[in-house]
This record gives C-alpha cells, structure tokens and sequence, in this order.
C-alpha cells in the first residue's frame, strides 16, 4: 500500500481565502501612526504659516495717528478759543477790575479810574488769550514735528496736517493780538480831558 500524500492540485489557491486578503489589506497601527504624525505635522506647518501671515500683516498695518489727531484738534480748539475770549479771560478779566479799583484812592484823578476799570482788565485778558495761543501753537508744531522723531516712513494722514496746520495759523494770529493788546498798539488807552498824564 502505498502510503505517499499527493498534495492537493490546487494547494496554493486554497490557502488565500477572502480572510486572509481582508487581513493583509487592513493597516497596521505603525502605519497608522505614521499617517496621523505626517497629517499633524502638515496641520502645525499650516498653523505656523497662519500666524506668521497675520503678523506679518499687523507690521504693515498703517499706524492709526489716534493721538496725533486728538492733539491736532486740541491744538485748532485752543487757537479757537484764544480768538473768541474764554469764560476763564472773562474771569480773570473781572478780577483785575476790582482788584484795580480797591486800589484807587478817593483823590485818583480819572485817568487812573479809567486804568483801573479799562486797561488792567484789556491787559489779563490779552495775557489769558496769550497764553491760550502759545499753547496752540506748541501742541500743532508737536503734531506736526512728531513722524520726524519716529520712523522714517511713517506720515501723517492730510486731515491731521491740515488741522494742525490751521492750529499754528490761529495760535500765531492770537500770538499777534495778543501783543497788539497788551502794549496798547490795537487801540490807543483813552484819556480823560484835561487830566494829567
């Protein structure tokens, strides 16, 4: 009797069964770990370039000149106010009248009372004027002068200039009357008829 085993004709067929492919088809949880490493790295990557892009864009972005701005306003109100006369001229104006006429004697001729009740209040009010003008035209010579002292390129917006512009013109014209008033070269001190100097 003859005891060899033939091996079946189709040996190597049967032995790829649908399990078997299904199982060499799934894979492997190193390569899924590989594939998920690469998909996060490419996701880092994508976010890194994100936020460079977005400061990359706020270096550029043009300053917003806020304060340079306030400033020149400030500046056009102050010299506004130096050539309408302020509730503060008004105040210390008053107060240089009575102060003068407390000083006046009973035997003060009439060129002194008109010193007293006239020029000394015409002169506080000039100097509060004064004072608002100067300060009108330092802060529009600041707004002005300020991108020269920062970087090179950056500019101020042509409005800004422009209202720190009209803050120097009205700061030098309330400067000019200012001057006119107090020596008296705007309009002459009345004299009293007859009275000495």
């Amino acid at each position: 009797m003859d005891t060899t085993k033939t091996p079946a004709p189709n040996a190597a067929e049967a032995d790829t069964t649908p399990a078997d492919l299904a199982k060499a088809e799934t894979p492997q949880p190193a390569e899924a770990e590989a594939d998920s490493a690469v998909t996060g790295a490419a996701t880092d990557i994508d976010l890194d370039d994100d936020e460079a892009f977005a400061d990359d864009q706020a270096e550029d972005a043009e300053p917003s000149h806020v304060g340079s701005a306030a400033f020149a306003i400030v500046a056009a109100g102050l010299g506004v106010v130096a050539l309408s006369g302020s509730w503060v001229a008004g105040i210390v104006s008053e107060r240089a009248s009575v102060a003068a006429r407390l000083e006046l004697t009973q035997a003060a001729d009439a060129n002194a009372q008109i010193a007293a009740q006239f020029v000394d209040p015409w002169h506080s009010t000039a100097m509060v004027n004064g004072i608002f003008s100067a300060l009108a035209l330092i802060v529009a010579t600041f707004v002005l002068a300020l991108p020269a002292f920062s970087s090179p390129e950056r500019t101020l917006p042509t409005w800004v200039r422009s209202v720190s512009w009209a803050g120097i013109g009205l700061g030098a014209l309330g400067v000019l009357i200012f001057l006119l008033m107090y020596f008296d070269l705007l309009l002459a001190i009345p004299k009293a008829a007859g009275a000495g100097a």
